[in-house]
């Protein structure tokens, strides 16, 4: 089952045949795989902040934890992102970008704050988190492919939230930089699950293998640590 069976109507489906690839097509990945979490943070996990939503990011946070301990086991490079070094940060109009959003959204000053890490997620000594500021992608004016090709990596996979804004972002980046790049669907999120399903579906049929968690569990265990962690 895909996440978008039901969703994405059949027709739909039918018309990326003429062009791409069948949507149960065989995996295409390489040998040397970094993951990319995407702003799994209390502001997008967590319904007490404006841009939070509980529901599907509580979840998400338990599957990328399935999915983080077996990189950290295998020792393969591991990426997060946030928006700022520093929760005071203020930035300036021209860094906060064009954003759709409310001006002064209202923060419950005495929750944690929004902008790190949630905990069962947090970043282990030496595991490089990136700060992309306002930007969607991971790859907007960051460093994360300078890091990638130190690793010699080849394939990215993307999890986190949502989907359909700063995973799909970094999804379409990873893929116009060459990179083979899975998207393990239970390990991304959004408010809306329409938006979720449909971008999912435009992520596999263009740019990524979207794939089960196993699978993706699967995958990193057919290649050989050693290996893997070799730069």
């Amino acid at each position: 089952m895909k996440p978008w069976d039901g969703i994405v109507p059949a027709e739909d489906i039918a018309s990326f045949g003429r062009g791409f690839a069948n949507s149960d097509r065989p995996l295409r990945a390489g040998k040397k795989p970094a993951l990319v979490i995407v702003d799994m943070t209390r502001n997008f996990v967590d319904s007490g902040y404006p841009t939070g939503w509980s529901p599907t990011g509580y979840p998400a946070v338990e599957t990328n934890r399935r999915l983080l301990d077996e990189a950290r086991r295998m020792g393969i490079p591991i990426y997060f992102t946030k928006a700022s070094i520093m929760e005071a940060d203020v930035p300036a109009p021209e860094d906060r970008g064009r954003w759709r959003t409310a001006n002064a959204p209202v923060v419950d000053l005495s929750l944690p704050p929004g902008d790190e890490v949630v905990d069962a997620l947090a970043p282990w000594p030496g595991e490089i988190v990136i700060h992309k500021a306002s930007a969607p992608s991971a790859f907007f004016g960051t460093r994360l492919i300078s890091y990638l090709v130190y690793h010699n990596v080849d394939t990215v996979v993307v999890t986190g939230m949502t989907t359909s804004g700063c995973v799909r972002a970094t999804v379409v980046d990873a893929f116009q930089n060459n990179f083979f790049v899975l998207v393990p669907h239970e390990c991304s999120a959004d408010r809306s699950q329409l938006s979720h399903a449909v971008s999912l579906f435009d992520m596999h049929m263009k740019y990524a293998d979207v794939i089960s968690l196993e699978e993706t569990l699967a995958y990193l265990q057919s290649l050989e640590p050693a290996k893997v962690a070799a730069g």
